[in-house]
């Protein structure tokens, strides 16, 4: 989702595998945003199993089975396949601008700003084949870093909401393209917002976890 300038340029689910975000600019000033999300979430993880506590060759444990899901859905598997099926690829309804989207897991509450940064996991496909060519997990994207599309997919999203939007090229990268990706190109992405966070909640986060000044 990455923004790129003109001289170089209703109810369904869930991304995805970590990697640098492909369709988006991340701006210096959400750097430290990124830092303190992996600070926060690392210490929660649970530390290696010792050696001593390894079940025992041959030795049985019980395991929960994970509830079923019913057909149909939509619901995209973990880790995606390389091509998203076209039941997946098209969008219920449209804002003015032009922007797809069905809304696959509805939530209320506050939404992001144009300011503000998000915390999402997503995937992006082409609309045409159903190629996956971008996909994040626990990624903190600047709105207003990103293409228009995507930028006004944030805002329509509360907390822990997901839905799935259609971007053509006008919000995406036009005649130009980016990269994989071809000219004129249909987009489509799977969106849940984690969370978001003001630009003066990410100051107060970086100058909250600081490092003191050697000698004190």
């Amino acid at each position: 989702m990455r923004k790129t300038r003109n001289h170089d340029q209703p109810r369904e689910g869930i991304a995805i595998a970590a990697r640098p975000p492909y369709a988006f600019r991340m701006k210096s000033s959400s750097i430290p945003f990124c830092r303190l999300v992996l600070t926060s979430v690392l210490p929660l993880l649970p530390a290696p199993l010792p050696a001593s506590a390894a079940p025992a060759r041959g030795a049985t444990t019980s395991a929960v089975a994970p509830p079923a899901t019913g057909p149909g859905n939509g619901i995209i598997a973990l880790p995606p396949n390389p091509v998203v099926p076209a039941a997946l690829r098209t969008c219920a309804a449209r804002t003015p601008t032009g922007l797809g989207y069905t809304i696959l897991r509805p939530a209320t509450g506050s939404r992001p700003a144009s300011t503000d940064i998000a915390l999402v996991s997503y995937i992006g496909y082409l609309a045409a084949t159903g190629a996956v060519f971008d996909q994040g997990m626990n990624s903190p994207l600047p709105v207003d870093g990103v293409i228009p599309g995507f930028a006004e997919a944030l805002q329509m999203l509360a907390k822990t909401g997901v839905a799935r939007f259609c971007v053509p090229p006008a919000l995406g990268y036009g005649a130009q393209g980016s990269g994989q990706l071809p000219a004129n190109a249909d987009l489509v992405f799977q969106v849940e917002l984690l969370d978001y966070k003001t630009a003066a909640e990410v100051e107060k986060m970086r100058s909250t976890q600081a490092p003191e000044p050697a000698g004190q």
